[in-house]
């Protein structure tokens, strides 16, 4: 039993990418999972010079060591003008900050929807550079485009993406250990 990390690279209370992500986590069976509403969790904008006056936040310390724990993320990164958003970008500044290699090795479903008709493929390919870097195994991704005609409660609704969707999980829970 693998212990997953799930969150949404946005901390909007309204997050399309965190429904994203809990009707993905619905879906896993025998693994722990911790699901993070980022929209509860605030960051201060990163600066060297902040680091170096104040150090690490809690906040910060804390959410770096639910991602040591994880034994694989999930993860849906909305999208700003084509690229991750300010949130995700600086979340991504601190824990980088803390250790370049954050998510050494860690499998890593990415994720992105998006409203539009690309789905945040944007960010979703930005990302996919972006977290190899800090030592993330991207196994699989996913890009759910036109959201609001395409997702409901109960999930999501066009078959050619709900199967695109499942493949990538399956990928994804078959990487675990």
């Amino acid at each position: 039993m693998a212990s997953i990390l799930a969150f949404a690279g946005s901390n909007s209370s309204t997050s399309i990418n965190f429904k994203l992500v809990q009707y993905t986590v619905s879906l896993v069976e025998d693994h722990v999972i911790h699901l993070k509403d980022m929209a509860q969790h605030p960051f201060p904008m990163y600066s060297a010079d902040r680091q170096r006056e104040d150090g690490f936040s809690q906040a910060m310390v804390e959410f770096r060591e639910e991602v040591a724990w994880a034994d694989g993320i999930i993860l849906s990164v909305n999208e700003h003008n084509g690229n991750p958003s300010a949130y995700f970008k600086n979340l991504m500044d601190w824990l980088s900050r803390m250790d370049r290699k954050f998510v050494d090795g860690v499998p890593v479903m990415l994720m992105s929807a998006s409203g539009g008709k690309r789905g945040g493929k944007g960010s979703l390919e930005v990302c996919m550079d972006l977290l190899p870097r800090f030592g993330a195994q991207i196994i699989s991704h996913f890009s759910l485009a036109g959201f609001h005609e395409n997702f409901d409660e109960s999930g999501i609704l066009d078959p050619t993406l709900k199967e695109e969707h499942k493949k990538a999980l399956d990928s994804f829970l078959g990487s675990l250990h």
